[in-house]
C-alpha cells in the first residue's frame, strides 16, 4: 500500500504549463486508444437535483497510461455578483495494475483544460480549413480557456465576436483577443455572430429562465459550431440545419440537451470523437458541423496523467501522508 498521496492545487496545476497542443494531441489520443481497446470509462453518471445543480462522477481506466482516474464534479446555478464558482471538481488517480491512490488533483483547472482542449479536437477534424473569425457566446472562464486552445490551432485567425449577458467580461474576453494580436468585437445580437463567425463557442451557463436563441441556419454554409453548453442555448427545431452533428461518444449521448437538460427530439448524432479520430469525415470542412458534448471521462483521465507526469518530473505538489 502506497504511503502517501501526491496533491496537486490549482496552482500546481497551472505551474505544469500544459500546452493547448500537448492538451489537444493528449484527447485525441485518449480517443484513439479507446478505439483500439486500450482504455474505458463509464457514462457520465449523475445526480440532478434542479437546474444546473447536479453531483457528478465520471470514471476511467487506462491500460495504455497505467492509471485509473475518477473525476468529482460538483454545479451550482451562478447567481449574479457571486464569487463561488458554478463548477467545482477534483479528481483522484489510482494506479491501474494494483488499484493504489497516487494522486488527488485540483479539477477545475484541469477541466478548463481538457473542455478546450476536445472542442478544438473535434474543429481539427470538422472545421473549415482556414478561418478567420470566432464568435464567442458566452464570456467567462471557458471562453478564455477556447480563446488560447483555438489560437494555438489556428493562428490565423483575425477577429474574434463576443456575445455576453455581461459586459465586463465580454470586455475581458475582448482585451485577452487583443492582446493576441486579433480584432476584437463585442456584439449585442446573436445573429450577427452566427452570421459573420467560421467558429463558434457556446458556452452559456444553465440559469432559470434560460430559453434558446441561437439559430444554426444563420450560420454559414460552412461553419463548425462547438457546444460546451451541451445544446441548451440553440434552438431545438433548427438543429437540423446542421450537416454534421457530433459527440465526444455515441455510448454516452445520443441527442443534444435541451435548457432543461433532456435530449432534444428534433436531431440525433450521427458520429462521435472515437469514430472520426480513426476516419475524419472527407467533407465536413466544406459544411456545417457541430460538435455537442457533456465531457468523456476518459478526456479527463488523459490531461489528469499529462499533469501527473510533467507535476513529477519538474517535483511540483505536495506529498501527503495517507
Amino acid at each position: 500500500m502506497s504511503s502517501s498521496l501526491l496533491y496537486l492545487s490549482r496552482k500546481d496545476v497551472r505551474a505544469c504549463a500544459v500546452t493547448s497542443r500537448e492538451a489537444r494531441e493528449a484527447v485525441l489520443r485518449a480517443f484513439r486508444d479507446h478505439a483500439a481497446g486500450r482504455n474505458r470509462s463509464l457514462p457520465k453518471s449523475a445526480l440532478t437535483l434542479g437546474p444546473g445543480h447536479a453531483f457528478q462522477a465520471m470514471t476511467a481506466a487506462s491500460e495504455a497510461q497505467a492509471v485509473a482516474t475518477v473525476k468529482w464534479v460538483a454545479s451550482a446555478p451562478s447567481l449574479p455578483g457571486s464569487t463561488v464558482p458554478s463548477v467545482s471538481a477534483l479528481i483522484c488517480v489510482s494506479d491501474y495494475a494494483t488499484g493504489a491512490p497516487l494522486a488527488i488533483l485540483d479539477g477545475d483547472e484541469i477541466t478548463l483544460l481538457r473542455t478546450a482542449a476536445m472542442s478544438a479536437a473535434a474543429a481539427s477534424l470538422l472545421a473549415p480549413e482556414a478561418p478567420s473569425t470566432i464568435g464567442f457566446v458566452g464570456c467567462g472562464l471557458q471562453a478564455h480557456a477556447h480563446l488560447t486552445a483555438f489560437h494555438d490551432l489556428y493562428p490565423g485567425l483575425r477577429t474574434a465576436l463576443m456575445l455576453s449577458r455581461s459586459r465586463s467580461s465580454a470586455q475581458r474576453l475582448a482585451e485577452a483577443a487583443a492582446a493576441r494580436g486579433l480584432t476584437a468585437e463585442i456584439v449585442d445580437e446573436a445573429g450577427t455572430l452566427l452570421a459573420r463567425s467560421d467558429l463558434i463557442i457556446s458556452m452559456v451557463p444553465a440559469v432559470p429562465g434560460l430559453r434558446p436563441f441561437l439559430d444554426a441556419q444563420r450560420m454559414k454554409p460552412a461553419a463548425f459550431a462547438a457546444a460546451v453548453d451541451t445544446g441548451r442555448s440553440w434552438l431545438p427545431e433548427a438543429l437540423r440545419a446542421f450537416d454534421v452533428l457530433a459527440t465526444d461518444s455515441l455510448a454516452q449521448s445520443q441527442a443534444p440537451y435541451d435548457v432543461d437538460g433532456q435530449p432534444v427530439t428534433s436531431v440525433r448524432f450521427g458520429h462521435d470523437l472515437v469514430a472520426l479520430s480513426q476516419a475524419p469525415l472527407a467533407d465536413a470542412r466544406t459544411q456545417r458541423s457541430l460538435f455537442c458534448f457533456r465531457g468523456f471521462a476518459l478526456a479527463d483521465l488523459a490531461l489528469a496523467h499529462l499533469v501527473l507526469e510533467k507535476a513529477r518530473a519538474a517535483g511540483i505538489g505536495i506529498s501527503l501522508p495517507r
